[in-house]
């Protein structure tokens, strides 16, 4: 395919100004001679994976930058040339999107076991963390690597066996739970049914020697429910855009077919009705004449328009007693709900083009926090504790990300918090000695408040002192479940414990250099005092240190003895609490 030929079928799903089309001729052009002599293990052009990946952005209505990034998506990771490259000629917007879907790429799950498997499963769910990463930052990272999947599944046979296990259960677990949280229902499906033959052979050949038959024959039942409709329509002044059959995928039929003992007449939607008509209303009233003309099941109407799903979906559902009785399921809905459950977050883009917002286009970032995207709105926060990580992939199959950051330990773990998180629930989410211990923290090598808001990226350094226990005031600020759960279990613990008599707070102004606060506690640790708390309040070139513990009037005065002998301390005071 030349450039002519490509830049007319993107044109065919959407308008492009000459400016857009110049951008994508130069990807194309780039991508094309960076490609240049490398060929797919089917044999056919790598160039090739490119395009295909580039026109489905294209179909999803996806904007030019999106569509360029997805022609250079394996440049700089498959070719000699380097992101800096791309940033240099296209520019950091295309060049951040490439370097996302680079990053995801380097994900493997769930490869051949190595030395350890728990080593090995804990690396998947970082790997997977890090996907989530990529997806907070830009949406169309996540998109173009969905484009990305879609085409490597098609090609899937061309590759050797174990790795086509493995890629279509990465597909299946991970890809298609992802697109269909972005409400990308058919696409979803569709990567659902290119997993399924290689998961389960046995039972997609029974599905295909089983099933096809009675798709022909639902078929030409439905040619003849749909004439009757289509008079009815007419007689009530409903005027349809379209009415057509929606087969259902061989993933989702066989995983109900095993719910009732593999019995085809259970399955109600083998093949249903679709009715795509003009607005709201309209779907209701096709709703209430179909009723009309044959009586529901009970329990079979859903109202996903009043309720949509969790992803965004919206629709009419209904099965009724059809022509000969015969359970037959209709699914009614407007053309701007089809789109969105054809292409999900995808279609928000089409959307808002429509209606002239062009700055939302422009933005750099697409962020999952978009609260004009109903869906967003619509999806869960994460508060589970998860005990391996195992569970933790296996959670992400029912749940998603909202409202997620990831800070990063000095070792470089990326650790995966709620928005609004602060140091002492990164202390606990790494391990619950390092939470109890906690008297302080480093945020990007700055010491900061344990109550501080910690933000993606960062870099976190927990400072600890031996025997310490947590502060009842810490539950006034942590935002995750099991930092809660922690401290109130040492408090509990703890509580059969005399009380002190009094605590001290220490105000201590010293030149700053690096290793001053660990001194300091390290002092005040070798006396067997526990530090509460511990804060420091920049001023100029001799911070302020506030320490509490539970020091009374005798320790404290000896304390200050001790600390002074550190030469950087200028001023130091207390006073009882």
């Amino acid at each position: 395919m030349d450039v002519k030929k490509f830049i007319a079928e993107i044109k065919e799903s959407k308008p492009l100004s000459s400016q857009e089309s110049n951008l994508i001729e130069q990807a194309y052009e780039f991508a094309k001679s960076a490609h240049s002599g490398q060929k797919r293990k089917s044999g056919e052009p790598y160039f090739n994976h490119c395009t295909s990946a580039a026109l489905k952005i294209a179909q999803w209505q996806l904007d030019s930058q999106t569509i360029a990034a997805a022609l250079l998506h394996d440049v700089a990771e498959d070719t000699e040339f380097k992101l800096e490259n791309i940033k240099k000629i296209f520019g950091e917007e295309i060049a951040f999107l490439v370097d996302g879907v680079t990053k995801i790429s380097r994900i493997k799950y769930r490869e051949e076991k190595e030395k350890s498997s728990k080593t090995t499963e804990e690396n998947q769910a970082e790997n997977v963390r890090k996907m989530i990463l990529a997806l907070s930052h830009d949406l169309r990272v996540i998109l173009i690597k969905l484009a990305d999947r879609l085409h490597n599944m098609k090609t899937l046979s061309a590759i050797p066996y174990q790795k086509q296990k493995r890629i279509a259960l990465e597909t299946s677990e991970i890809y298609a739970p992802l697109a269909y949280r972005l409400g990308m229902q058919n696409l979803s499906g569709e990567l659902e049914d290119l997993a399924f033959p290689y998961l389960y052979p046995k039972e997609y050949k029974w599905l295909i020697d089983n099933v096809k038959e009675r798709y022909e024959e639902r078929e030409k039942y439905l040619e003849k429910v749909k004439t009757i409709i289509e008079k009815n329509f007419k007689e009530n002044n409903i005027k349809p855009i379209k009415i057509d059959f929606r087969a259902k995928r061989y993933s989702s039929l066989y995983k109900k077919l095993f719910r009732y003992d593999m019995n085809l007449e259970h399955v109600y939607d083998l093949v249903a009705l679709r009715i795509i008509v003009q607005t709201i209303e309209e779907c209701y009233a096709a709703l209430g004449m179909i009723h009309q003309l044959w009586p529901p099941l009970p329990g079979r109407i859903k109202d996903y328009i009043s309720m949509p799903k969790p992803n965004g979906y919206r629709s009419l559902h209904t099965t009724v007693f059809c022509l000969n009785n015969r359970p037959t399921e209709f699914q009614i809905r407007t053309l701007e709900m089809h789109d969105e459950s054809e292409n999900g977050i995808a279609a928000h883009w089409l959307y808002e083009q429509r209606k002239g917002k062009k700055d939302y286009l422009e933005r750099k970032s697409s962020s999952a926090g978009k609260k004009e995207l109903t869906w967003v709105n619509q999806l869960r926060t994460w508060q589970k504790e998860f005990s391996d990580p195992e569970e933790f992939l296996q959670s992400l199959k029912i749940d998603f990300l909202k409202d997620r950051i990831f800070a990063i330990t000095p070792k470089g773990e990326a650790i995966d918090l709620p928005s609004g998180a602060t140091p002492v629930d990164f202390a606990y989410s790494i391990h619950t000695d390092i939470g109890d211990q906690c008297i302080g923290a480093k945020i990007n090598n700055r010491i900061v408040p344990l109550d501080c808001q910690l933000q993606s990226g960062d870099m976190v350094e927990i400072l600890i002192q031996k025997s310490k226990k947590p502060s009842e005031s810490w539950l006034e600020f942590v935002k995750t479940s099991i930092a809660k759960k922690k401290i109130k279990s040492a408090l509990r613990n703890n509580f059969a414990r005399p009380k002190k008599s009094s605590r001290a707070e220490f105000k201590i102004t010293a030149s700053d250099r690096i290793g001053l606060v660990k001194d300091i506690s390290s002092i005040i640790s070798k006396n067997h005092i526990n530090i509460e708390t511990m804060n420091v309040f920049p001023n100029s070139n001799h911070p302020i240190i506030k320490i509490r513990c539970n020091a009374d009037k005798e320790k404290a005065e000896k304390m200050i003895f001790k600390l002074k002998k550190i030469k950087e301390v200028k001023e130091i005071s207390y006073k009882l609490i």
